[in-house]
Formats: C-alpha cells, structure tokens, sequence
C-alpha cells in the first residue's frame, strides 16, 4: 500500500510546479507528469495562484535581487554619512539589520527552485555540445529532484 503524500511533500511539489510554470515552455501536463500530481491538480494550482500572473511578472533574478538590496544597504549609508554625520538612527539601523538578513538568506539558502534553474540552464548548455547526452542527464536530474520532493 502506497503512503500518504504529507504536507510538506506536497508543498514542496506545489513549489516546483510553480516553478515549472512560470519559468519554462512546459505544458499544464508535462508539468504535472515531472512533479508527480495530477492534471487537475495542476490546474487547479495554476488557477487558485494565479499563476499566470505571477509568471508575467517573473523577471528578476536572485542575482538582480541581491544587487538591488546591495544599492539599498548603500542608499541608507549614504545618507548616514551625509545627513546624520555617521550615526544611524534606531529606524536606519533597523533596516540595515533586516536587509542584512535578506543578503544572507539569499546568498546561503538553495531552494529547490535553484536546482532546477541550475539544472535547466547546465542542460541548455549541454545540449549544444552533445544532445544525447543531455538527454541522457535530463531523466537523472528529474530524478533527484522528485527525490528532494521526498
């Protein structure tokens, strides 16, 4: 008798086919089919997330992410050297505690989201050089990522 899927396993499925969706060519279906849910189940998700919306608006990067919170944190220094003679104010050194956190966040943390962008851009890549053997390492990375759903 199969298990029963669990909440996190199924978040962590919702989030790949989120991903799927609004960064790539993949059909509802073929989305589905590599996640491992149902179409309606997709659909469904893609309808209630307002996905298509999302995907439109789905164009920075985490690189274009850390750069903005980088001008930020440059920004508010600024303006504490200039206006306020190199002290922070309690609101200033609030917020360059908060976007400091951000920058870790992003630099350390590896989403599964990360995974598969990687993934998808090493294939693009590869399959210039040797289709078959792009291929041939598309069914491995699906594999593990459907084992790190798990």
């Amino acid at each position: 008798m199969a298990q029963k899927e669990t909440k996190q396993e199924r978040t962590r499925k919702k989030e790949l086919a989120q991903f799927f969706y609004c960064n790539s060519q993949l059909s509802q279906k073929e989305i589905a089919e590599k996640v491992g849910v149902s179409e309606v189940s997709m659909s469904r998700w893609a309808k209630d997330g307002k996905w298509d919306t999302l995907k439109a608006s789905v164009t920075i990067t985490r690189e274009e992410q850390l750069s903005r919170v980088y001008q930020q944190i440059a920004a508010i220094n600024s303006k504490i050297i200039e206006e306020q003679k190199g002290i922070p104010t309690g609101a200033d050194a609030d917020v360059l505690a908060k976007l400091a956190a951000v920058v870790e966040r992003l630099e350390k943390e590896t989403s599964i989201t990360d995974v598969v962008s990687v993934s998808m851009k090493f294939l693009n890549w590869l399959r210039k050089i040797d289709t078959d053997k792009a291929k041939e390492l598309s069914g491995l990375f699906d594999a593990f990522i459907k084992d790190l759903l798990r």
